[in-house]
């Protein structure tokens, strides 16, 4: 039996294993001709240290955010999917990736970079996609190639071997 998948969620932080994830989640949804949620989530802890907290700086981010998001619905519908839309979430991510999104959006597929942070954020806060993994309940796909199946990272030059959104 061939697996259908009818909504399918993809994790962008802006790293390079996040961009793999999200092209290979495009050919995904538009093989199973399947809605594509793109969500990125602003982590609000990272602003609860701040002792001059202004909101200036959240709307900022968010703008940012925002302007990425547009970036990748638009290179999704140039890719020849239609159905794509995205979400900009506060909180901690692996909440929300992991089991609050998926709930509320009928998520049947998650996909999503196999890391996102650097090393020390890892040890620190730990691995969302680790997270994910482990509590989600739809499936979850952890993409560690881009679309020629090479692996996320040139091991020799320690770079990405894919372009971003705006580097075709």
């Amino acid at each position: 039996m061939l697996q259908q998948y009818s909504n399918i969620l993809v994790a962008v932080d802006g790293s390079y294993e996040a961009e793999l994830a999200f092209r290979k989640a495009v050919e995904v949804a538009k093989r199973n001709g399947a809605h594509l949620f793109l969500i990125h989530v602003i982590d609000t802890r990272a602003f609860q240290n701040v002792s001059s907290f202004d909101s200036a700086m959240v709307d900022q981010v968010t703008e940012t955010s925002k302007s990425t998001m547009e970036e990748y619905v638009k290179t999704a519908k140039d890719s020849g999917l239609d159905d794509v839309s995205y979400s900009i979430e506060y909180g901690a991510p692996k909440t929300i990736i992991g089991r609050d999104f998926p709930k509320e959006h009928n998520i049947d597929l998650i996909m999503i970079g196999a890391t996102g942070l650097n090393a020390v954020e890892r040890l620190l806060i730990g691995s969302v996609t680790e997270f994910v993994t482990r509590s989600s309940t739809c499936d979850v796909l952890v993409v560690r190639s881009d679309l020629d199946n090479k692996p996320a990272l040139d091991v020799v030059n320690k770079r990405s071997t894919i372009k971003g959104p705006k580097e075709k």
